[in-house]
């Protein structure tokens, strides 16, 4: 695992739009392997409830056989979360403000998911 190359990865990603508030990397068991969030924001939490929050997206994706989940989207009143895997042992979490235009955010946040499994 190289920090320096993930954390690399996430800078590029958060300067990509200014609608994004920060980002991680997370391990499948909820350890944040790289992150740049909001000195208010827990990196451990975040860790812990990305990993819970993919693990159920899998689950429910599984049992309702929709095949593998792309990505989990969580909309809240002052923006949004979203989770994309990063090759089979990590996922991308990345938080966005309520008026981010998520088309380019899913776009940005697919490529560094896709860079970020090449480091893993």
């Amino acid at each position: 695992m190289n920090e320096k190359a993930m954390t690399a990865v996430l800078e590029y990603l958060n300067e990509s739009s200014g609608e994004i508030k920060g980002s991680a990397v997370v391990s499948g068991d909820g350890l944040t392997m790289a992150s740049i969030l909001p000195s208010d924001i827990d990196e451990d939490k975040v860790g812990a409830m990305a990993a819970a929050m993919a693990s159920l997206g899998e689950r429910v994706s599984e049992e309702l056989e929709q095949g593998t989940p792309e990505q989990v989207l969580v909309r809240s009143s002052e923006g949004y979360l979203l989770l994309v895997k990063a090759g089979e042992e990590a996922v991308l979490a990345t938080l966005a403000g309520k008026n981010a235009k998520l088309g380019l955010i899913f776009l940005d946040v697919k490529r560094a998911a896709k860079e970020l499994e090449k480091i893993i």
